[in-house]
Order: structure tokens, then sequence, then C-alpha cells
């Protein structure tokens, strides 16, 4: 079951991103060291901010183009 994208303000879990763009825990974390997919860090806990991942799949999309 697809979740639809969070409004802004709030941080996403890993597993939420790996929802909404369909990839593994590898490739969002690959995304995250690459920085290409801007995240914070509390304490173990990491988080992407939604407009971080909004960004990110606007990128995508204008570099598709």
């Amino acid at each position: 079951m697809a979740t639809p994208l969070p409004t802004t303000h709030r941080a996403l879990t890993v597993p939420e991103v790996m929802d909404a763009l369909s990839l593994s825990r590898f490739k969002v974390y690959n995304l995250i060291r690459s920085r290409e997919l801007k995240s914070i860090t509390i304490g173990r806990a990491r988080r992407i901010p939604a407009e971080s991942l909004r960004t990110f799949m606007e990128t995508k999309l204008e570099e598709a183009a």
C-alpha cells in the first residue's frame, strides 16, 4: 500500500522514503551519503525532511526532461 507524500514540516524515516521512492534501504542510504538527499541525525535516528524529498524528486524530474 503506497503512502501519499507527506505535507511539509515533517521529517520522514528511511523506511518511509524507501516506500515513497520504491527503493531499497541501501539505495536510500547511498543517496544520503552522496548528499543527493539531505537528511538530519538526531541521536541515532536519521530523518529526511519532506521538503528534501520533494526537492530531490523535482531535481530528478528536471534532469530527465
